[in-house]
């Protein structure tokens, strides 16, 4: 008698339980949904590369564009800079790149929200002395109506 009240009991959660949604999807939608991840993954991948390129000659431009207006990123000294500051220490940094490469670009989706890590290797030089240096970033991006947008960045300074 307790294992058919178990039994029926079980049975009623589990019809009440919600659904996932791709239960709910034709292999057709989740055709689609799938391409549609795929050239959100590769839209954020591009963007990591055309903003190291932007660094490399010190050009705030993309940032306006993608850092959304409530961005903060972490230096790797620990200091936080929003989007304003952000741009302007790319701008006026005085740093002159003679390279600068986004590598490793690993995408991860979470619905409409994305977290993005990669290597950004610098070389240039700053105050006469030359320098090469790699940082592990992380960018946390939101899409919406105005595509992806960067809430939030840290760079770590590897060791080396």
């Amino acid at each position: 008698m307790k294992l058919l009240a178990f039994l029926v009991i079980a049975a009623v959660a589990l019809s009440l339980a919600p659904r996932s949604f791709a239960q709910y999807m034709s292999p057709a939608e989740l055709r689609e949904q799938a391409k549609e991840n795929d050239a959100k993954q590769e839209e954020l991948v591009n963007l990591e590369q055309e903003m190291a390129r932007a660094m490399q000659w010190n050009n705030g431009t993309i940032f306006r564009r993608v850092y959304g207006d409530d961005f903060v990123g972490i230096l790797p000294s620990g200091q936080l800079l929003d989007k304003s500051a952000w741009i302007a220490a790319i701008e006026n940094s005085g740093i002159k790149y003679t390279a600068f490469l986004a590598s490793d670009v690993r995408v991860r989706m979470f619905q409409d929200t994305a977290v993005v890590t990669c290597i950004w290797s610098a070389r240039g030089a700053q105050s006469g002395r030359t320098f090469y240096r790699q940082y592990r970033v992380t960018h946390v991006y939101v899409y919406g109506q105005r595509g992806w947008q960067a809430v939030a960045g840290q760079e770590t300074l590897l060791p080396g």
